[in-house]
Formats: C-alpha cells, sequence, structure tokens
C-alpha cells in the first residue's frame, strides 16, 4: 500500500487535471458528428470542413511547444486558463457559424489554441511534478484514462442535441460542457506552488532556455524516431474521429452508431490508459509505443478491409480504443525519462508538433481523397502502411540502450 499514499495530498490536482483533459478531447473527438449536417446547411464541401480540423491539429501542434516555453516561464496556471476560456470561446464561434470563416475560426483556431494551452502535453507535465518517479508512468496511465471518459459524455449528447434540434443544438451543448474546463484549470494550476524535483538528465537540467532544450532534444536521435512515429500516430487517430462518422454514414449504417463507436472508444481507452501506464514503468517505453502502432494498423487493415456492419464496428471501436491513449503515458513517460521535467511541456510539444502535422494530413487528407475517388479506400490503405512502418522503427529503437543526451554545442 503503499506506495500510492504519497498521492493523497495532490489528489486534488491530479483529479482536476484528469477532468480537464476528459473534457478537452471529449469535445474535440466528438466534432465529427457535426460534419455532415454543418456541410449540408452551410452548403461547404467535405474537403472544408476537414480544413477546419487540419488547422485545429496544426495550430494546436504549433503552437503546443509555446505553451510549454510559456508555462515553465509564467506557471500552468495561467496557461491552462487562457485555454480554457478560447475552448469556450471556439466552441461558440462554430455553434454560430455561418460560412467557412466561422467554422474555421471557431473549430480551427480557437479550439486549437486551447487545446495547446490545456490539452494533453500541458496536462500530463501538471500530473508529472507532484509524484515520485516511481509512480511516475502508472500516475500519467491514471490520469489519461479518467481523461478518456469526455468522449463517453460528450458524444451521446452531441449527437442527441444534434438529431433532436440540429447541429447547432448540439455544438452549444459543448459549450455549456466546456465551461467546466475553467474552474479544473484553475485547481490543477496548484501544482505551480510544488517545486521541481531534484535531479534529472544532467544536459537538460543545465539548459538554461528553451532553445538550448530545445537543440538537446533534436540532437538526440531516441527523441527523433519518437517524434517521426508520432507523425503517423497523429495520422491515423484524427483521420478516424474526423472520418469515422461519416464512413459508417456512407456504407449505410445508423449514423447513431457514430457516436456509440466514439463512446466505445472513450470506454476502452481507460482500459489501455491504465494497462499501458502500468506496462511503461515496467517495461521499454518505446517497444510498447511501436507494438501500439503496428497493432493498430492491423486493425484499421480488418475493419476497412470488409463491409462494416454494426458488430464489426463495435468491436472495432473496443480494440481501437484500447490502442488509442495508451500513446500517451508512454510518450510522456519517455520524455521525462530522456529530459527530465522541468523542460517536458516544451519538449513533448516539439514531438507533439510532428503529431499534429500528421494529424492534419490524416483530416484534410482523408477529406480530399474521398472527395477525389468517392471513398475512404486510398486513405485508410496509406494509414496502414505508414502505421506498420513506423512501429517496426519504434520497436528497433526502444530495443537498444542508448546514451544519455548531451549538452548541445552553442
Amino acid at each position: 500500500m503503499n506506495k500510492y499514499a504519497s498521492l493523497r495530498p495532490v489528489a486534488s490536482i491530479l483529479i482536476s487535471a484528469a477532468v480537464m483533459l476528459s473534457l478537452v478531447m471529449g469535445l474535440r473527438q466528438s466534432l465529427g458528428l457535426f460534419m455532415q449536417p454543418a456541410v449540408r446547411d452551410l452548403s461547404m464541401a467535405v474537403a472544408d470542413f476537414t480544413l477546419a480540423i487540419a488547422i485545429q491539429n496544426l495550430a494546436w501542434g504549433v503552437l503546443q511547444p509555446f505553451a510549454g516555453a510559456w508555462a515553465a516561464r509564467f506557471g500552468l496556471r495561467p496557461v491552462m486558463l487562457m485555454g480554457a476560456v478560447a475552448y469556450v470561446l471556439g466552441m461558440l464561434v462554430l455553434a454560430i457559424a455561418t460560412g467557412f470563416f466561422g467554422v474555421l475560426l471557431g473549430a480551427g483556431l480557437l479550439i486549437g489554441f486551447a487545446l495547446a494551452c490545456c490539452g494533453s502535453g500541458v496536462a500530463m507535465a501538471v500530473a508529472s511534478r507532484p509524484v515520485p518517479a516511481v509512480l511516475r508512468s502508472s500516475v500519467l496511465g491514471m490520469v489519461s484514462a479518467a481523461g478518456s471518459l469526455g468522449a463517453m459524455i460528450s458524444a451521446p449528447i452531441g449527437q442527441s442535441l444534434s438529431v433532436g434540434f440540429g447541429w447547432r443544438a448540439g455544438v452549444l451543448g459543448f459549450v455549456v460542457i466546456a465551461l467546466i474546463i475553467v474552474p479544473c484549470a484553475w485547481l490543477a494550476g496548484r501544482v505551480d506552488k510544488i517545486p521541481l524535483p531534484a535531479g534529472g538528465p544532467t544536459a537538460t537540467a543545465q539548459a538554461g532556455t528553451a532553445r538550448d532544450a530545445a537543440r538537446i532534444a533534436f540532437r538526440y536521435p531516441p527523441f527523433l524516431i519518437m517524434t517521426g512515429a508520432y507523425f503517423v500516430c497523429g495520422l491515423q487517430l484524427v483521420f478516424l474521429t474526423t472520418h469515422l462518422p461519416s464512413y459508417i454514414a456512407f456504407c449505410g449504417l445508423d449514423p447513431m452508431l457514430g457516436a456509440q463507436a466514439l463512446a466505445v472508444i472513450g470506454a476502452f481507452n481507460v482500459i489501455g490508459s491504465l494497462f499501458f501506464g502500468w506496462a511503461g514503468g515496467r517495461w521499454s517505453k518505446g517497444v510498447l509505443l511501436g507494438g501500439i502502432y503496428i497493432t493498430r494498423s492491423i486493425v484499421l487493415a480488418a475493419y476497412f478491409g470488409t463491409a462494416p456492419t454494426a458488430t464489426t464496428t463495435l468491436v472495432f471501436a473496443s480494440l481501437m480504443g484500447f490502442l488509442w491513449l495508451g500513446v500517451g503515458p508512454l510518450v510522456s513517460g519517455m520524455v521525462a525519462d530522456m529530459f527530465g521535467l522541468r523542460w517536458q511541456a516544451m519538449i513533448q510539444g516539439l514531438a507533439f508538433t510532428s503529431h499534429q502535422l500528421g494529424s492534419s494530413l490524416g483530416a484534410f487528407g482523408g477529406g480530399w481523397l474521398f472527395d477525389a475517388f468517392g471513398n475512404y479506400q486510398l486513405a485508410w490503405q496509406i494509414g496502414v502502411s505508414l502505421g506498420i512502418a513506423a512501429g517496426v522503427v519504434q520497436v528497433v529503437s526502444g530495443l537498444r540502450k542508448p546514451p544519455p543526451p548531451r549538452l548541445a554545442p552553442a
């Protein structure tokens, strides 16, 4: 027992970070529910809506390192509060959008900025600081697991409101849910009062500026391999969150099945996050990460390579959910192991920029290929091929024992 007793004094911080992450990710993952009714109502092409989602993911990735650097300088609380307010405004702008510009500003730029400030990178940095190193991987898995529950709540609410009262009502429901993020960000910000633990990788501890820390990271091969594989991770996952509801409707299945599938993904995220958080404290995080990418690609090929049914869709969602957010504690743990905690949010943000470039390609590229060919066949085939290649390279890297990162020359 009692290694977890040390978590009691910081439980409120961890719970607040988990709830914040849950709402932020759950709402964002459910935006695909509104794509079909929104494009019809606003006379847009599917590629227009997915371009906004691509811009969201690109803004998230590009701004994440800056949010991490701001957090290191000014504290985590002000950064998270800024993101929480931007999230509410983004959903509100989307709800009243009259054309492409409103969708781009709301679902794209504002929510992308908000995700950089209070999404997974910052939430994981909050969860990493107040816990002992021996528990870090498990705690990151717990926070990631709790953060997976948002889709189970937001997807059914959004779909029900959209079906009953129109897609704008569904988005307004998301505005109300997003308001809860603000007090969660305030409470999680109490972590600023906890000093950073002593020690950590010597090179990164000596980095006096964000630029120095970034140069150390970009000269470390294991980080570069992890970052490259993370690109493919983003491509696969955002392709699914954006296009799975549309694919289900395209195949003639009940549109409500899309919301059910996203909710099932959220439920099994909990199991996967807990398992991979636990496993990351015992085995190579890099090997586990590569195994996720390979297995996820096989599951994608099996589902999209056959005619979907309601049963196979829910089984697919269960397997993908298990393999979904388990990436979070592994990547966060790898960054903390490589570089320590001082610059964790910023360096993880650099890796996440790659992830979000892949996410942008998955969202927009999937829509563009659908408009060009009238189906998703080429899109999923590209995603599967890239996923297997990235997974193999990540496994090979994880099996090696590289030296620690070195201080970069001026």
